[in-house]
């Protein structure tokens, strides 16, 4: 059976690695990625290695000998995610010097699971081991992410899939393939569009092109006073044909009784015009 991993060296010597199924201690199908033959093949060379990853993952110790070896390599590691790499690859890749995922890539972190059979005490042992062996990928994680243990242990027991963006906020990965998206310190909310102060408001232009004037209080007042014939209209020129020269024209005198000065028209009438010409 084909194995779905596999080697390749460019002219420049430099070499790339394709993970591409599931971890496993012992290479019992042919189809699983073991550490015996990562750590041949990854000594039978030298120089910057570039590992694409692509697993839904597998024996966490196996994983766990993996991400030590890349660890410990002497060159430079870069680990791409190109699709998935969940449980026990996850793992794995939080071993490279730096870490991109493709946008369409998914990070899947969850506690460890096994199969136990005995007595309570076998019982309890094994759960003694599933929280031993879980605090140790947290700490693959909390090396690369830099996320606060009780944070990282959360999204462990709530099996949190991430996606490039999300694994970039949190600090899983340090870049999103085919962007040149730089990681913010800290979010901030998008303000909703200004109009530019240059351009004229909409609504100011409506107005204009319908003809629409808009005048003080105390000139509408002025022009209501003169149709209502409390004062000489002659005296009063219309606001649009004002200029800064005139004169303002003699205010009618409203008295304490609540009439005007000539005493014909009470001002509550004026006032009840005013408001429905208002």
């Amino acid at each position: 059976m084909k194995k779905f991993w596999n080697w390749v060296t460019n002219d420049a010597g430099e070499r790339t690695l394709r993970l591409e199924g599931p971890i496993d201690s012992d290479d019992v199908w042919g189809d699983s990625v073991t550490p015996a033959w990562f750590r041949s093949e990854l000594e039978s060379g030298e120089g910057d290695i570039t590992v694409w990853i692509n697993s839904p993952g597998g024996s966490v110790f196996a994983a766990a000998e993996i991400y030590t070896m890349l660890r410990d390599y002497k060159g430079k590691v870069t680990v791409k995610i190109d699709a998935i790499a969940a449980s026990a690859a996850s793992v794995v890749a939080m071993s490279g010097d730096k870490v991109l995922m493709s946008p369409v890539a998914m990070l899947m972190l969850h506690d460890p699971a096994t199969v136990a059979m005995g007595n309570t005490r076998d019982m309890q042992k094994a759960i003694e081991t599933l929280d031993a062996v879980k605090e140790s990928i947290v700490n693959a994680y909390h090396a690369k992410s830099g996320l606060s243990r009780n944070k990282i242990s959360t999204l462990m027991s709530n099996e949190t899939w991430l996606d490039a963006r999300e694994a970039f906020k949190l600090g899983f990965c340090d870049e999103i393939l085919f962007t040149a998206e730089e990681k913010p310190e800290e979010e901030e909310e998008e303000e909703p569009d200004k109009p530019d102060e240059d351009e004229p408001d909409e609504d100011e232009d409506d107005d204009e092109k319908k003809g629409v004037h808009l005048y003080s209080t105390h000139l509408m007042d002025q022009m209501i006073l003169n149709r209502l014939g409390v004062t000489d209209e002659a005296q009063v020129k219309p606001p649009q044909q004002e200029s800064p020269v005139d004169t303002e024209p003699p205010q009618p005198v409203i008295g304490m009784d609540g009439t005007t000065e000539d005493g014909s028209v009470p001002y509550p009438i004026l006032e009840k015009q005013l408001e429905f010409l208002r």
